[in-house]
């Protein structure tokens, strides 16, 4: 599998490339135009992605409950028709018969119901708010699509870098160890000197495999979220122009605004429609039943005639043994559990909010900490070097200078990375994450479309986009 990097700048120096390698991540080189941007990742990741795409064909296929709700109101038209054989062979009124006739004969029947107890409103409105609910629920998914595409594009970013650094102390290392030996050779150094090099360069060696193989994982990753293999991945910024200026602005928007919430409001819609719907199995049923029969040989050969009928019909239910009284007790119940699980919503809005809100900030605080940790174990390493070369440091000492001031570095890189996708974090956390406010150069999908071309739909087999 191929291996993608940030473009770097060889110096020679390890202070001067690992610097290169850490400010690319946010800051970034030259890239030329064709380089893919996160909020083009975040584009493809919106269009394409499978697990949003099937939450929009769930949705769709939900849209459908309105107009079975609906055809409650709507009549019911059925055509029959019957042939058959018939032998007689007898006397009917005084007189012998013996004749085969074909009775047979077609009819049309329409039903209408004119009152049901409501339940076709109450039915409708429950599909209705069903739908809304899985709306939210889609905006929902959309958020966790675009936030994971964040993780994975900013994951192949900061792997790519750390690779670099490892590379590039494993070639610091073995110049270390070439001078080692030198010095070794000429009697400035031990033996056991060249064996601290060699055991430094075998472990910096092993990091690089590590790496490289968290590296293929995060393209992975990035592949199974955005698409495509990422190729020349430009820098990724922080989304701080969306994120609140304080964590009770955060905590409020979110409570109004986040979508796990609607959703739970609109599910308590639907039970207590639910309710309803079960209630109205208590009422009367008025209905009114039309019906047209032509008819033939059905008393001599040759007879024929047509009937027409209209028939108006009450039903009163009187006891059915206590099914629907129990199961409107059952509703009632779920609408209570509904209304618990708005407020479960809310809690997990709320603590999902506080903590993406104190990872942001203390991702901003490890970005400076390391920034200035960083700077330090560059002139602690300078140092250490030159004291080495009059004898007042050993080998170890340098080798662990070194060792710190790669940790630092790989340490800044991982502050960066989460300094941006925390910040997603907390716009994920509110509920704005999605192309609504981000305001992505993407045609948005809107499933208000879809419900509009079927809700009324008296007819027809084919979905609005024709299958």
């Amino acid at each position: 599998m191929p291996v993608y990097r940030l473009r770097m700048v060889s110096t020679g120096r390890i202070s001067a490339r690992g610097r290169l390698c850490v400010f690319a991540l946010l800051c970034g080189a030259a890239l030329p135009a064709s380089a893919e941007t996160l909020d083009s990742a975040l584009i493809r990741a919106y269009a394409a992605n499978p697990q949003l795409n099937a939450s929009r064909a769930g949705l769709r296929a939900t849209d459908e409950n309105v107009a079975i709700a609906q055809a409650g109101y709507r009549p019911r038209v059925a055509v029959d028709a019957d042939l058959g054989v018939q032998k007689f062979d007898g006397v009917l009124s005084g007189t012998r018969i013996n004749q085969t006739t074909l009775p047979g004969g077609a009819g049309i029947t329409v039903n209408q119901t004119l009152f049901n107890g409501f339940q076709t409103d109450n039915a409708t409105r429950q599909a209705e708010s069903t739908v809304y609910s899985q709306r939210e629920g889609l905006r929902t998914t959309e958020m966790t699509v675009l936030y994971s595409a964040v993780q994975a594009y900013m994951a192949v970013l900061s792997d790519t870098a750390t690779l670099e650094l490892r590379r590039n102390n494993v070639e610091v290392l073995e110049e270390q160890l070439r001078q080692t030996r030198e010095r070794f050779r000429i009697g400035e150094v031990t033996r056991t000197d060249v064996a601290q090099a060699e055991a430094r360069l075998a472990g910096a060696r092993s990091d690089v495999s590590a790496a490289e193989a968290q590296l293929r994982a995060s393209i992975g990753l990035y592949r199974q979220f955005v698409g495509v293999e990422p190729r020349q991945l430009a820098p990724g910024r922080p989304l701080d122009r969306y994120v609140p200026g304080s964590l009770d602005g955060a905590i409020e928007i979110g409570l109004k605004e986040h979508p796990s919430i609607l959703s739970a409001l609109h599910q308590v819609d639907a039970a207590e429609a639910q309710v309803k719907v079960l209630e109205g199995q208590l009422y009367p049923t008025v209905a009114l039943q039309g019906q047209v029969n032509q008819r033939y040989d059905q008393q001599l050969a040759g007879s024929n005639g047509v009937s027409a009928t209209i028939l108006g019909r009450l039903t009163v239910p009187i006891y059915e043994g206590g099914q629907t009284y129990a199961q409107i007790r059952q509703a009632k119940e779920l609408v209570g559990q509904s209304r618990i699980q708005v407020e479960q919503s809310r809690d997990q809005i709320r603590a999902a909010i506080v903590s993406a809100w104190g990872q942001l900030e203390s991702a901003k605080a490890r970005v400076i900490a390391s920034q200035a940790q960083v700077q330090a174990n560059e002139v602690a390493l300078n140092g250490v070097r030159e004291e080495a070369y009059v004898g007042q440091r050993t080998t170890l000492d340098v080798l662990n200078a070194q060792q710190e001031l790669l940790n630092a570095r790989v340490a800044l890189i991982t502050a960066q990375r989460d300094r941006v996708i925390f910040s997603y974090g907390v716009v994920q956390a509110i509920g704005r994450l999605t192309i609504r406010y981000t305001e992505l150069k993407v045609a948005a999908y809107s499933p208000k479309t879809h419900y509009d071309q079927v809700k009324d739909l008296w007819y027809g087999l084919r979905t609005p986009d024709g299958r």
